[in-house]
């Protein structure tokens, strides 16, 4: 007997399951076009009702949050989600300005949503969640812009929502740190807005002149992101075709004036000894001058913020790099670090050796989640907290 209740309840929750995937199926915020020509698309198309169906249900509970008032806004025409605390501040609050990740074609506020509202009550912060418009339809490098033009409009707005305009933190995961990084170095010069003061860069992508650093070899082929993935991503963010790929993997891309030019910020003899365990020298490759002409937004500081000049680094406001070791990204993270540190920024570094690309996103899923997605989450509040 009790075996038949307990197959009773698993047909149960089976039934329960494939109703809610009709019904959300059924619904416009399910309708996807899959190219025929994508990596597996009938995987693809299960992932993408799976994933949109747990956005779904996350969004359902947006409106019983006691802990928050939630907004959807329009900053300069720019789609925003804002969070405000409803307890009774002591004083003016710290604002954080997210962007969320996935290579500026996927993601959206939805699905940073849970990430968003822990970090309101955690961190007792007005938090900003950016919906900028996804490339292809939004030819790069609309992304960047909308993500500096809701940033302007907040930092110049921000004593509305009750936030003090001096301690606005910009955070981001993955391509949402690419954006949290590009808009920090753009406002350096600003005289006319308050400065941001600090920035949060979750694994983030920065830069496109190696893909041969220890990190890239070391997990070529891991899950969520590998080597080849991460270049495919980029080109088809860049709206260019993806036969550059290999010539880009190989570093073919890159004059040899720019390799000598930045090498001093971009080498592997520049990352510790004990993350080159395994590490081999790439084969010399010849420099092609038509992927470079095709390819010469990869090494834009927009895309590439590593590149940027010390006499702009060296004014970027004190940061947060985490960054996990099961991740191709990591070094971006680990050259970036050295890079501050030597332009005397101040830098808090937390690093996840269980960690991988994409591990934040899982964050709040209960046992579908990870415990490194908890330490990334709660090590960015903690340092959220300290401003």
């Amino acid at each position: 007997m009790e075996s038949f209740y307990a197959l009773a309840s698993i047909a149960g929750i089976l039934v329960a399951f494939v109703l809610l995937v009709l019904i959300a199926t059924s619904h416009n915020s399910f309708k996807v076009e899959i190219p025929p020509d994508a990596d597996q698309p009938s995987k693809l198309r299960l992932y993408h009702y799976v994933y949109t169906l747990l956005e779904v249900l996350v969004s359902l509970s947006i409106c019983r949050d006691s802990q928050l008032c939630i907004k959807d806004l329009h900053f300069d025409e720019v789609p925003v989600r804002i969070y405000l605390p409803r307890a009774p501040p002591a004083g003016k609050r710290r604002g954080v300005i997210f962007f969320h990740g996935g290579c500026g074609m996927f993601g959206s506020i939805r699905s940073y949503e849970r990430i968003c509202r822990y970090i309101a009550q955690k961190a007792d912060s007005v938090v900003v969640s950016v919906g900028y418009h996804l490339s292809p339809e939004y030819k790069y490098p609309a992304q960047t812009l909308e993500c500096l033009m809701a940033t302007e409009h907040f930092l110049k707005t921000s004593e509305n929502y009750g936030v003090d305009p001096a301690r606005i933190i910009a955070c981001g995961d993955s391509a949402g740190g690419t954006f949290a990084a590009t808009v920090c170095q753009e406002l350096v010069n600003r005289t006319d807005i308050p400065k941001i003061r600090a920035q949060v860069l979750v694994y983030p992508f920065l830069q496109a002149l190696n893909f041969n650093l220890p990190s890239h070899q070391k997990n070529a082929f891991t899950a969520f992101l590998s080597r080849e993935r991460t270049v495919c991503y980029m080109l088809k963010y860049l709206n260019k075709d993806c036969s550059l790929k290999e010539a880009v993997l190989a570093g073919s891309h890159v004059p040899e004036s720019m390799n000598l030019k930045y090498r001093k910020w971009i080498n592997p003899d520049l990352i510790p000894e004990i993350f080159k365990l395994g590490y081999k020298p790439p084969l010399p490759t010849s420099f092609l001058p038509e992927v470079h002409e095709e390819t010469k937004e990869l090494l834009k500081t927009r895309l590439s913020p590593l590149l940027a000049e010390d006499a702009v680094v060296c004014r970027l406001p004190d940061t947060c790099i985490i960054t996990c070791q099961h991740d191709v990204l990591r070094d971006d993270g680990l050259l970036y670090k050295k890079r501050l540190e030597d332009n005397n920024v101040k830098v808090s570094w937390y690093h996840m050796d269980d960690g991988f690309h994409c591990a934040l996103g899982f964050f709040g899923y209960g046992i579908f989640s990870f415990p490194s997605s908890s330490k990334i989450m709660n090590y960015t509040v903690n340092f959220i907290k300290g401003y």
